[in-house]
């Protein structure tokens, strides 16, 4: 009888590696899906692990697209999808962020990068820069294109052109960029950040993780690089960092 406990406990363990080792990942199911979509943007909008002894991993995530080129983005906020553990570490400094893109030229990439600047920002066909006091440059979206300006909350984080000079960098060399490094110490953009947690207040993952947990979360991210850190169904809804 010993032996079969031990055999049967053997066996669910390769079975419950063997599960996380080869569960798909959602967002090359997503991405998958929209092969004919000419542009859009898959950003990690919330997370949740649940349970004590086996937890559930689970990602939502917002998508911007554009089902026709050169029309208004539209929005699509996902449900609940499970992950695997290894998945939901990989992007655990990644909430806010943008974690796939396709843009206009057809280009993939899956280099995290702040909400918006890989198709939007920087995009004359949606906007351009402006003169600010004191002589800095940031982004403005044409008025057509309030949406978008509303959604990556510019009024109160504007983008500057010195961090979207800095993410071009980091992107023609495939790392992830995070932005400038606030007064504060931490990072501009990602789980944690100034910038997401007003973007999106109440996210599962500040309520349902303790605040310990989530204080950890944050050392890990504002200690992962010095100044710009490290390397179902859907339903439609249709500032500053510092001198």
């Amino acid at each position: 009888m010993k032996k079969i406990i031990i055999l049967s406990l053997c066996i669910f363990m390769v079975s419950s590696c063997t599960t996380d080792e080869f569960q798909k990942n959602p967002v090359d199911v997503l991405m998958r899906d929209m092969t004919e979509v000419p542009v859009y943007s898959i950003i990690l909008y919330d997370m949740n692990a649940e349970g004590t002894f086996f937890k559930e991993y689970q990602h939502q995530y917002r998508i911007l697209k554009e089902n026709t080129k050169g029309a208004e983005p539209e929005e699509e906020i996902t449900d609940w999808i499970s992950v695997s553990e290894s998945f939901f570490n990989q992007h655990i400094n990644d909430m806010g962020m943008e974690i796939a893109a396709k843009n206009q030229e057809g280009e993939v990439t899956k280099t995290v990068s702040p909400p918006g600047y890989n198709n939007y920002v920087g995009n004359p066909q949606y906007g351009s820069w402006q003169q600010g006091p004191g002589g800095s440059s940031f982004w403005a979206f044409y008025g057509q294109y309030a949406f978008l300006s509303s959604l990556l909350n510019l009024a109160a984080f504007p983008v500057r052109r010195s961090y979207y000079d800095d993410f071009t960098d980091y992107r023609r060399s495939g790392r992830p960029y995070y932005g400038p490094v606030t007064s504060g110490g931490s990072r501009a953009y990602g789980t944690g950040s100034a910038y997401t947690s007003a973007s999106k207040p109440n996210t599962v993952w500040r309520q349902s993780t303790s605040s310990r947990q989530f204080r950890d979360a944050n050392q890990r991210t504002s200690r992962s690089g010095s100044r710009y850190g490290s390397g179902g169904s859907m339903r439609s809804r249709g500032g500053g960092f510092g001198k």
